[in-house]
């Protein structure tokens, strides 16, 4: 299942899971009657279900009804991607409230309710697997877009401490930080250095799963620039670009 079902990097790991033998594909998104070109992309790539459902991440009381009726049509539920989230405008959240908590609404707050429900419903299983995808913009958050990265830091924390809690149920879950992605989302943005595409990041995804990975870093080379990054004076972090 794909939480963000229009996700560029949602949609890559789902279908690199569909060559591994993964047959049903659930997409849940806003306006999911739209969804026709991504699910049969899937369905060309080999999947024999793509289920769409109605999905609004920001609608946090809706979260445990959708995934009670998510499993009982579907089944257990293996791989559980959440790849929703907003990038905001970091100018106006400077200056608007009501933008700055929408940004951390959809970035870590609805995070934590539906990776609350979803910790519940695959302890119950026994077994299953959850990516959650932070971002180095968490790691340390820089003034140039603190609010994005305020809400990825509470997400990676969020996740970290949900992994830890989850050790010994079966239940496994894999924290990917990538870099700058070159994406709808990023576009007309310069990139960043050692930007990755939506394709790069599924792949160190999918391959962090078959390993058994707890975390992820896309590239690999980020892990040791951002333990660099962390010892920079704040004189001259605070500087520092997006």
């Amino acid at each position: 299942m794909v939480l963000g079902g229009r996700s560029e990097v949602g949609l890559a790991v789902a279908h690199r899971l569909v060559g591994r033998g993964h047959r049903t594909v659930v997409l849940a998104a806003r306006r999911s009657d739209d969804l026709d070109g991504e699910a049969a992309a899937l369905r060309q790539a080999g999947a024999t279900t793509v289920a769409r459902v109605e999905f609004d991440a920001d609608d946090v009381e809706s979260h445990r009804a959708m995934l009670g009726d998510i499993a009982r049509a579907h089944g257990p539920l293996d791989v559980v991607v959440t790849a929703f989230g907003v990038l905001g405008e970091q100018q106006r959240a400077e200056h608007d409230a009501a933008h700055a908590l929408a940004v951390v609404h959809t970035g870590y707050v609805a995070h934590v309710s539906i990776l609350t429900h979803l910790a519940g419903l695959l302890r119950a299983q026994g077994r299953g697997h959850l990516v959650v995808f932070s971002s180095v913009a968490g790691v340390r958050v820089r003034r140039a877009n603190y609010v994005y990265g305020s809400a990825k830091a509470g997400l990676d924390g969020f996740a970290s401490g949900l992994a830890d809690a989850l050790a010994g149920s079966g239940v496994h879950l894999l924290l990917v930080r990538p870099g700058f992605v070159i994406g709808r989302m990023t576009e007309g943005m310069a990139p960043a250095p050692f930007a990755s595409t939506p394709d790069q990041v599924a792949d160190a995804t999918v391959a962090g799963l078959l390993r058994g990975r707890d975390v992820v870093w896309v590239p690999a080379v980020l892990r040791g620039v951002m333990a660099g990054m962390r010892l920079l004076p704040r004189a001259i972090w605070r500087r520092m670009p997006r």
